[in-house]
């Protein structure tokens, strides 16, 4: 894709903010620059992707007169607790970091989970950047402020809405992405174009297997039309009041799966996937899909090398357990994002335990 730079704008008011999209980016001061409140960064990044790309954008700040302070986490989801937050607080402390301070989120979806909610908290608030590495977080969770951290009863129970001051998306980094990865975020493509646009889902089946390949002019249009889609919902529904909310088709089952079977042990995107699968059999037997839209929904998670059978986690029951504990419950019952059809979701709040149960079943091991 050469030096192009894809650029969309989230439409917040006075607290708008760009996404910029490219390979390469890492190496492009110019870009972050203009964000900076003083010539001072803390970079928050993990002991994997710091290897790969904690000097790239280091040096090019360097050499264009910032200060940066490099705090490097341990990986993985089950690292997302107030044990790993408090080392970014210790971090910025030992280094002096000051209000003026912009924290950058160099990573997946945890390290900017958790940078956004240190930045949020860190003396009452200090600008945050986020640069994600994953395909997930470019098109998903780097995008609308949710920034959290997990409770062993719940997954990102614990968090703010903070908004970043940009969004740096280096396409680039998706090459050393390992493919178990790459099939995680697809799972949030996928979400997107099924909630949102119908003509998308025609476009994935078209080029799935390019994607995975790893062609970067198209994970470029993807993360593109993914963060559009995205920043529009957010710009109209930003505390997630109404409309966001359709942003979580799957998600109530998948954050089932992850509680239940412990954090990491299944990639987020994973969850999503089987989750899904089950929100789109939930939808069919509420009348709304076919059964040829389910088996469609679940071929294209299919060939993206998802799993669209959950988990046993002791049954119907215990899902519907750990599902309570989520924060789209109002007055005790289930706020389920299900199909209407294809490219377009509803909120559901009505549907019995028993029609659940069945698609649990149906749809998982228990």
């Amino acid at each position: 894709m050469g030096k192009v730079v894809r650029t969309l704008d989230v439409a917040l008011g006075d607290r708008a903010y760009p996404i910029r999209i490219g390979d390469g980016l890492l190496s492009k001061p110019e870009l972050i620059l203009p964000y900076l409140k003083r010539p001072r960064v803390a970079i928050v990044t993990n002991d994997v992707v710091g290897p790969l790309y904690l000097e790239t954008l280091s040096a090019s700040l360097r050499d264009a007169g910032v200060t940066v302070t490099p705090i490097v986490l341990p990986d993985g989801e089950a690292h997302k607790n107030w044990e790993t937050l408090n080392l970014i607080f210790t971090g910025l402390l030992e280094a002096r970091c000051e209000r003026s301070v912009t924290m950058i989120a160099l990573g997946g979806g945890v390290v900017g989970d958790m940078t956004g909610f240190a930045a949020a908290a860190y003396q009452r608030g200090v600008p945050f950047i986020q640069v994600p590495t994953t395909l997930l977080s470019q098109v998903d969770s780097s995008v609308g402020g949710k920034t959290a951290i997990n409770h062993p009863l719940g997954k990102n129970m614990i968090g703010a809405f903070y908004q970043p001051r940009l969004v740096l998306a280096d396409v680039g980094t998706l090459r050393t992405l390992p493919i178990e990865e790459l099939r995680a975020g697809l799972a949030e493509v996928i979400k997107h174009a099924l909630i949102r646009d119908a003509a998308r889902v025609d476009w994935l089946e078209l080029h799935m297997d390019a994607l995975l390949d790893r062609d970067v002019e198209l994970l470029a249009e993807a993360v593109e039309w993914n963060c559009r889609i995205k920043a529009t919902v957010v710009a109209a529904d930003e505390t997630e009041q109404g409309e966001r909310a359709h942003l979580n088709l799957g998600h109530t089952f998948g954050h089932a799966i992850e509680t239940g079977m412990g954090y990491g042990e299944w990639l987020h995107g994973e969850a999503v996937a089987a989750g899904t699968v089950m929100a789109a059999d939930l939808s069919a037997r509420l009348g709304m899909l076919t059964g040829a839209d389910v088996q469609r929904v679940r071929r294209l998670f299919e060939r993206a090398g998802l799993p669209v059978v959950g988990p046993n986690l002791g049954g119907p029951g215990r899902y519907l357990e750990l599902m309570r504990h989520d924060k789209k419950v109002e007055d005790g019952k289930l706020r389920l994002i299900l199909l209407e059809k294809i490219g377009r979701a509803v909120i559901h709040d009505s549907a019995s335990v028993a029609a659940i149960e069945a698609s649990i079943r149906a749809c998982s091991e228990a």
